[in-house]
């Protein structure tokens, strides 16, 4: 991956892309700072798309127009997913022969950057990938920017962090850039200097929740649902039909006969193993009567969130993943054959 704070070699195109717009948008100012140096940003930057309608012809123009008064002109597109193929395909062609001095900044967003321009960007230019991606790639990309940050985070002030951001980690170089003012560049900070600036928790992925439950951990469930709804954004109708889908899929596989996860994604008819063994250890785990219970848990929440209870949508969420957390509290060891529980039964009489 790309850091946005490497150094940036003047090339006549650069793409800025991601999944997150204000990490793209953070990109850009990067790019930015790095392309216009000592220079004058207000006379050689020109936007296009970033409130308004996107004209390609004026963008067409200002590519082909050579700077004046300065050295150099940056031609920023904004949301370049809303060029259309023909307008991107002109673009591209005039890319094969720049003008001197000026040069193309294209801005991922309002959809997918047509090819023609990533092409161009790849073949002539300079891709800057601002996507954080997930596991050690995320864990990566957190510890280069707080090895990159104006303050020094002690281990623990940098786990909390972490921890505390979840998916909003485009929270993180404002969050850095308040502690230095609140500090001074270079200051060390631990966790009694961090807490007062955290602010609310940042949201989670879905699974956090699940393997919560699924772990009888009801206070990281709960906290978990209450990241999902307050920074996350999941209504809570969204955030019922994520536990039905998982809980469903251990009703699929209870006596399917589904053995390895390659089975269990087969008969779930997903491509991703990872999920299908989840399902299926955890059903196990739970045993056909607990899928079952979890089931009927799921169905009335689902009525009481349509209008049966007066309890508010969180609160039907937070009685329910209670009940779930419970049951995941009692798992036991995968259900004895029919055979074997008859033969107990008899010994017993």
């Amino acid at each position: 991956m790309t850091s946005p704070s490497a150094v940036v070699e003047p090339k006549p195109v650069h793409l800025v892309r991601g999944d997150d717009p204000s990490l793209v948008a953070q990109g850009v100012q990067d790019l930015l700072r790095e392309l216009v140096a000592e220079r004058d940003q207000s006379t050689v930057v020109e936007e296009h798309g970033a409130a308004e309608e996107l004209d390609a012809g004026a963008v067409l123009d200002a590519l082909t127009t050579p700077p004046m008064l300065t050295d150099l002109r940056v031609v920023v597109v904004r949301d370049a997913g809303r060029l259309s193929s023909d307008d991107a395909a002109r673009l591209a062609e005039h890319l094969v022969a720049p003008v001197a001095g000026v040069i193309l900044v294209i801005a991922a967003g309002g959809g997918t950057v047509p090819a023609s321009l990533v092409k161009a960007a790849q073949g002539m230019g300079g891709v800057l990938e601002t996507a954080v991606g997930t596991g050690r790639a995320r864990t990566q990309w957190m510890t280069d920017r707080l090895r990159e940050a104006p303050v020094r985070l002690d281990a623990r002030a940098a786990g909390l962090l972490a921890e505390h951001l979840g998916g909003d980690v485009s929270r993180l170089r404002g969050l850095l850039d308040t502690l230095a003012s609140a500090y001074g560049e270079g200051s060390s900070i631990d966790v009694s200097r961090l807490e007062p600036f955290l602010g609310e928790a940042g949201a989670v992925a879905p699974w956090e929740l699940t393997d919560s439950i699924a772990d009888g951990d009801t206070p990281g469930a709960l906290a978990a649902l209450g990241r999902l709804l307050g920074a996350g954004g999941f209504h809570p109708l969204a955030v019922l039909a994520v536990l039905h889908r998982h809980y469903q899929s251990m009703l699929r596989l209870d006596g399917s006969g589904a053995t390895t996860p390659d089975e269990a994604a087969e008969r779930l008819g997903t491509r991703s193993v990872f999920p299908a063994r989840k399902a299926l250890e955890q059903g196990r785990s739970l045993g056909s009567a607990r899928v079952g219970r979890a089931m009927v848990l799921l169905a009335e929440a689902d009525l009481d969130l349509r209008g049966r209870s007066a309890l508010p949508g969180p609160a039907v969420l937070e009685v329910l993943v209670g009940r779930l957390s419970r049951l995941g509290s009692g798992r036991r060891a995968p259900t004895r054959s029919r055979g074997a529980r008859t033969t107990r039964a008899r010994t017993r009489g």
